[in-house]
């Protein structure tokens, strides 16, 4: 088909979050749809976009909705036309789309290890007894007292300036920051350890953008095209397989990462009671092109194991 180029008089609205990761993200997709098709910037508008998630800062994730509280109003404008597609972190996706949307293209996916955060360059293992960790994240939560059941985990929310701004006043000694982020924000400055895999699994799809278009826009999707980074869709095609059949919501502490070894896929995945005084790991290997029905196959043999009530609130 012929593509019809974006141009200043009829521009292409990319709608994201107002953080400075969000604004990051959406300025990277714009760059590299410049740079494929010798695009003036003008031919873009970033169209920032206020969500639920954003707006409520003073409660727990779970206590608000959990997942699509980052993505529910941005989809919102993408199906009314407002936007022609929306740019997300994909850890923040639920597995399915609303009806009309579609999600198949990803960028290059970035590092997708947790980073230890503590102004003093400490590591985890340097934390003292009964030291207090902020975190939002429910898996990072269970994951931290899986390890160190002595530290004292604490509620804490919002960006990265945000979250350093509450280590500087005290509210917590450390937390844990996303190494994708800081690497998009070029956040040299910030002290970091970065947590290896086989010490603490990462969220599934961490580090990787999704860019998400409405299902019958045509020539979206050949611009699109040209962006999507084949292995990135083929290691989230596992592991948000995995977050679906395990039913994985913000409520769920759960982890997966997918690697590529040659025509091989492997994937490991973990569940972690919520107050992490159990955690269920394994993994599966196989050809790159079933990595949908590894994610499926994996997530059985967890929840196998788990048995009722593995979830539970304690």
């Amino acid at each position: 088909m012929t593509v019809t180029l974006p141009t200043p008089a009829r521009t292409l609205k990319i709608g994201t979050r107002g953080s400075p990761l969000a604004l990051a993200q959406a300025h990277e997709t714009r760059a590299r749809l410049m740079a494929a098709f010798a695009l003036p910037i003008e031919a873009f508008d970033v169209v920032v976009i206020s969500t639920q998630g954003d707006r409520v800062q003073d409660r727990a994730l779970k206590e608000i909705g959990g997942k699509g509280l980052f993505t529910r109003e941005i989809e919102d404008q993408l199906l009314a036309g407002d936007i022609d597609i929306a740019v997300h972190s994909m850890k923040d996706m639920p597995v399915d789309q609303p009806e009309g949307l579609i999600l198949d293209c990803y960028l290059p996916r970035e590092n997708p290890c947790d980073a230890f955060v503590t102004l003093n360059g400490g590591t985890l293992a340097d934390l003292p007894q009964g030291a207090v960790v902020g975190t939002s994240s429910l898996r990072r939560k269970a994951q931290l007292l899986h390890r160190r059941p002595d530290l004292d985990v604490v509620e804490f929310r919002g960006n990265v300036q945000t979250r350093l701004k509450k280590l500087k006043e005290g509210v917590a000694e450390a937390t844990f920051l996303a190494m994708a982020g800081l690497n998009r924000l070029n956040a040299a400055d910030v002290p970091r350890t970065e947590i290896a895999p086989d010490e603490m699994l990462p969220a599934v799809a961490q580090g990787a953008i999704g860019i998400e278009r409405r299902l019958d826009d045509d020539n979206t999707h050949a611009l699109l095209e040209v962006l999507h980074h084949v292995p990135t869709g083929q290691r989230l095609a596992a592991e948000r397989a995995f977050l679906a059949a395990l039913d994985g919501s913000c409520e769920t502490p759960i982890a997966g990462l997918a690697t590529l070894e040659g025509d091989s896929l492997r994937l490991r995945g973990e569940i972690l009671r919520t107050d992490g005084s159990e955690a269920l790991a394994d993994e599966i290997s196989g050809p790159i092109e079933e990595g949908a029905s590894l994610g499926e196959t994996l997530a059985k043999r967890l929840l196998a194991r788990a048995g009722d009530g593995f979830f539970d609130w304690k």
